[in-house]
């Protein structure tokens, strides 16, 4: 999917409370999205949506709400206020005789099997190999047997450039390898939606082009939806159908990635870019 085919309502409708669908269309719909912490207010009245196949990339410095946005995503934190709501039904929410209520445990467990997050810490379980950190989510959360499992894991694998890595423990690889892995783990879910928060940044500067690598190839091979949080704003660039610049729980700009790197309009994305970068990025 180019740029061109997104589609040109790309922000969501308001209404906050209101409890209303948002028209068919996006795959990813926040609502007038407010997430506070204690007196901290992270998301602001947060409206923006995205489309089936986009790929979108949130940069902005630390605590502007980029990373919340994923962790409210994987269900592991709740709205405060507003919707969030996947492919037209509510996630944040379930229905409840005529209105919605927050989601319950069970109804959060079935919505986010369609998502795959890769964290910055790569989260693998020490004690088994490659091929079971694979397959163990698939086997016992979507009940995929155990053969059509082990199959997948060596496609992944081999995706991932590991497949001579199937049998080894985590420990014996790399921190690279290990991301790899955990990239690997996230689409043996066969996720509609992948999330990735910072997929580098615990990386030694020498193992990130590989898995950025391995990431370009899931974005030009697969139509899954990408939502991104990243420093790296080359990969930024090469990856994505649109850039959202986060400053203080709100979007302060978006727009086409060579459009945002290449001449951005707000003087608070220019003034982050330019740290960014003066940093080595």
């Amino acid at each position: 999917m180019s740029p061109s085919d997104t589609p040109e309502n790309t922000t969501a409708p308001g209404g906050g409370n209101s409890g209303e669908a948002p028209a068919e269309g996006p795959l990813i719909v926040f609502d007038q999205v407010v997430k506070r912490f204690g007196d901290l207010t992270v998301l602001d009245h947060l409206d923006f949506s995205v489309a089936h196949g986009e790929r979108v990339t949130l940069i902005g410095p630390s605590g502007s709400g980029k990373t919340t946005i994923l962790r409210l995503l994987m269900t592991l934190e709740k709205v405060t206020e507003g919707h969030i709501w996947i492919d037209g039904e509510p996630f944040s929410h379930m229905p409840r005789g005529n209105g919605l209520v927050p989601a319950g445990e069970t109804y959060l467990r079935m919505k986010r099997k369609r998502i795959g997050m890769v964290f910055q810490q790569f989260n693998l379980f020490p004690n088994m190999s490659v091929r079971k950190n694979i397959m163990e989510a698939p086997v016992h959360v979507l009940g995929v047997s155990k053969d059509e499992a082990a199959q997948k894991a060596e496609e992944l694998l081999d995706l991932v450039g590991l497949g001579d890595k199937i049998d080894a423990h985590p420990t014996q690889l790399s921190g690279g390898q290990q991301q790899r892995v955990a990239i690997a783990r996230a689409l043996a879910m066969s996720p509609e939606i992948l999330l990735l928060d910072e997929v580098t940044s615990a990386l030694d500067p020498e193992l990130v082009t590989g898995v950025l690598d391995v990431l370009r190839e899931v974005a030009e091979n697969t139509d899954i939806t990408m939502l991104c949080v990243t420093h790296e704003m080359g990969f930024a660039r090469d990856v994505s159908h649109r850039v959202l610049m986060f400053d203080q729980g709100r979007i302060a700009e978006e727009g086409h990635p060579d459009q945002i790197f290449g001449d951005p309009r707000q003087e608070r994305t220019k003034s982050f870019l330019k740290s960014v970068l003066e940093n080595g990025h």
